[in-house]
């Protein structure tokens, strides 16, 4: 199995999510010292407030948003700010996976 790229790990993400919820997630990468992170979240124009009112230009993922996120993942929550990939290929590979359904082909670790 050859080790993915953080761009190709996103677009699979992207497009599994896709494919599995029939809507869009905003699945980005990190600038800076979180260069090769990814964080999954609801695109801004589905986040809300902190009292669950629509909020333009973003805010947190509601809590439905959050747990069906969760849910297509098999993960048991997501945060309602959005789920966080550390870099590294193996935990590119796991949540690629993830999103695509099948259960993770390897574990990713976390550097902290």
């Amino acid at each position: 199995m050859t080790a993915l790229s953080r761009d190709e790990a996103v677009k699979l993400i992207r497009a599994g999510l896709r494919r599995r919820t029939g809507k869009a997630w905003s699945v980005t990468v990190g600038r800076g010292t979180t260069w090769g992170w990814i964080t999954v979240e609801s695109p801004p124009r589905r986040q809300t407030d902190w009292h669950g009112q629509p909020k333009v230009g973003g805010g947190a993922m509601s809590e439905a948003e959050a747990a069906e996120l969760a849910a297509a993942l098999g993960l048991p929550a997501v945060h309602s700010q959005g789920l966080s990939i550390p870099e590294g290929p193996d935990n590119y590979r796991e949540y690629v996976d993830r999103a695509e359904g099948r259960v993770p082909s390897v574990r990713g670790q976390h550097g902290w």
